[in-house]
């Protein structure tokens, strides 16, 4: 009674929370969608989930079969891997340059993810800072980068995986944690306190400060994400971080973070060289890294 494509399309309506972007994401029409989702009720009689809310919220029946496809769907994707091992190329390697500090918070969990079904690829990895890495890219001696930003050339693809707002983040006593909106001219008599980098490859400097022609104060630097928030908290300078990296710490209280003026929404991307984008190793690490993303970093916008 209940096929494969019923528990993936549930799977994928729990994940984007509205039918509309499950109809996309898919590709099917709204009309197929919706014939497909009353078919399978009618096949069992109940109903999986109720229509008009936002996001869509599933009935005691859909969190039943939500739990069957998570634990089938991951054992046929590792089936389906296993069969094209046979056919493909798997034997791959997956060394890799991270131009964001903050991003070991969901790469680690997505490679972990990844490896399951995709155990014989070998996998390495830098930070990406102390080097420019998309010359080691086209060279070969990296196979993936992830960056927010694009040098556009005609050997390297950047595949987009998602958008997040870079956010202000003060101590809760400070002056403009009590603003509603932050303009780059507060940043001019303040210490910006940033990871190990350049300037000069900060979102925040190339996309806000610079425009504007502004200069913070002072520059100081933290090696990680827990350092730079425990200096932040004590009241040493000023951050500017992904919205999905301070989060948790805002509701602890420990830092307040703010947008910059209307919002600045910047997107991430995995760069690989484009003779090898479609690879199969790397088409399965996108996708693995989108649904881990979408599923565990709050505050961003799927692409």
């Amino acid at each position: 009674m209940i096929e494969l494509k019923h528990l993936k399309t549930l799977s994928v309506l729990r994940d984007t929370g509205s039918l509309t972007a499950t109809a996309t994401q898919l590709c099917l029409t709204q009309s197929a969608l919706s014939h497909q989702l009353k078919d399978i009720e009618k096949r069992l009689g109940c109903k999986l989930f109720l229509r008009k809310t936002r996001p869509v919220k599933f009935t005691a029946e859909g969190d039943i079969l939500l739990r069957l496809a998570d634990d089938v769907l991951p054992r046929f994707a590792k089936t389906e891997a296993e069969l094209a091992n046979l056919k493909e190329d798997t034997q791959g390697r997956l060394h890799m340059a991270i131009e964001c500090h903050s991003c070991f918070q969901w790469l680690m969990p997505a490679l972990k993810d990844y490896q399951v079904t995709w155990p014989h690829v070998a996998l390495d990895f830098s930070s990406g800072m102390g080097f420019e890495p998309l010359p080691s890219l086209a060279s070969g001696d990296l196979d993936l980068v992830i960056t927010s930003d694009i040098s556009p050339r005609s050997d390297v693809h950047y595949e987009a995986l998602f958008d997040f707002e870079v956010r202000l983040v003060t101590g809760p006593g400070h002056p403009l944690a009590e603003k509603a909106h932050i303009s780059p001219g507060d940043f001019a008599d303040q210490t910006l306190l940033t990871y190990p980098v350049q300037k000069q490859r900060l979102d925040v400097f190339n996309h806000f400060l610079s425009p504007a022609n502004v200069e913070p104060e002072k520059y100081k630097k933290a090696d990680n994400t827990l350092m730079l928030i425990q200096m932040v908290s004590a009241g040493l300078g000023i951050a500017a971080l992904p919205n999905w990296a301070v989060s948790e710490f805002s509701r602890q209280g420990l830092v307040v973070d703010k947008p910059l003026e209307n919002g600045l929404w910047r997107r991430l991307y995995a760069a690989v060289r484009a003779s090898d984008k479609n690879r199969p190793y790397l088409q399965a690490f996108f996708a693995t890294a989108r649904q881990q993303c979408q599923r565990y970093l709050e505050g961003i916008r799927k692409v």
